[in-house]
């Protein structure tokens, strides 16, 4: 099996002094990377490719990430904002890029659709996402689905050339690990008012709160001690909890289930940060 080392490629791509100096890059997709690297490793047709399609992906992934960071408005004046701005537009562009030239070099031009495709489908949920916050009509479930959707159709992408019972498994598979990825994410992202809106707990609350509670949400000065009582009445902590444990043990029956023992031991390697977390936090649970 090959090793797996997509991050130490990718660098030679990202580690540009022009990047390092002037902006910031989201984090690598390492999760999702390292699942696509392991499955397909797992099918003899598809293990001499396993490297080219995950650092492929990755690049997309991470070029879509990186414009997501780009700020709607270019009104910012100050010359160091305004290159770091720059920078992630170009940075976006080239990792992009990159997929391009990579995949078609090696006459993948199949995959070239895939990926292709899959990006209009990331953009398509991307904007139904927009959308639905625009118009406060976006529910803490809404936003747990469209999220997940969004981080996982270019992963999806590779179920056509999966076989066998991998094939079933490698959707549900992943989902459950970029959700798993995202309550783990929106536990901290609470401990950190200025991050609040736009989160699960965000929406959790401006679907089940007074018409009181979601003017505050709503308005453009954070009122930091209020937030956090809105926290604690509605049990956001406890919740994320809940689901992050609900979400690990209905993981760990899916990865069970695969026919590969490697490939069972490399995933429940892969989660057991999320089941450690979970069952650190028993008394959190309980108070629900």
């Amino acid at each position: 099996m090959n090793s797996y080392r997509i991050p130490e490629i990718a660098k030679q791509y990202t580690e540009y002094d022009m990047i390092q100096i002037h902006t910031d890059l989201p984090d690598f997709p390492e999760l999702r990377t390292r699942l696509l690297f392991a499955f397909l490793n797992e099918n003899n047709k598809l293990s001499s490719l396993s490297e080219l399609f995950t650092l492929a992906t990755a690049l997309v992934q991470l070029g879509l990430d990186t414009h997501d960071l780009v700020t709607v408005s270019n009104e910012v004046k100050e010359k160091k904002a305004s290159r770091s701005r720059q920078l992630k537009v170009l940075a976006g562009d080239y990792f992009s890029a990159r997929f391009y030239h990579l995949l078609a070099k090696t006459g993948q031009i199949d995959m070239i659709k895939q990926l292709s495709n899959a990006i209009c489908e990331v953009n398509r949920l991307k904007m139904t996402s927009y959308t639905k916050m625009k118009q406060l009509k976006m529910t803490a479930e809404d936003y747990i689905h469209l999220t997940v959707e969004i981080k996982s159709q270019l992963f999806l992408s590779f179920s056509e050339v999966m076989f066998g019972h991998n094939k079933q498994a490698w959707p549900e598979i992943l989902r459950g690990f970029v959700r798993c990825e995202l309550l783990f994410t929106e536990i901290f992202r609470i401990e950190t008012i200025s991050k609040f809106r736009g989160s699960w707990g965000y929406w959790h609350i401006s679907q089940h709160g007074t018409r009181e509670e979601r003017k505050l949400l709503q308005g453009e000065e954070v009122d930091t001690t209020k937030v956090r009582t809105l926290l604690h009445k509605y049990n956001i902590s406890s919740q994320l909890y809940q689901l992050l444990n609900i979400q690990t043990k209905q993981l760990q029956d899916f990865v069970k289930k695969l026919e590969s023992d490697m490939l069972q031991s490399e995933l429940f390697h892969m989660g057991e940060p999320f089941l450690r977390f979970a069952g650190e936090h028993p008394k959190v649970l309980e108070e629900i």
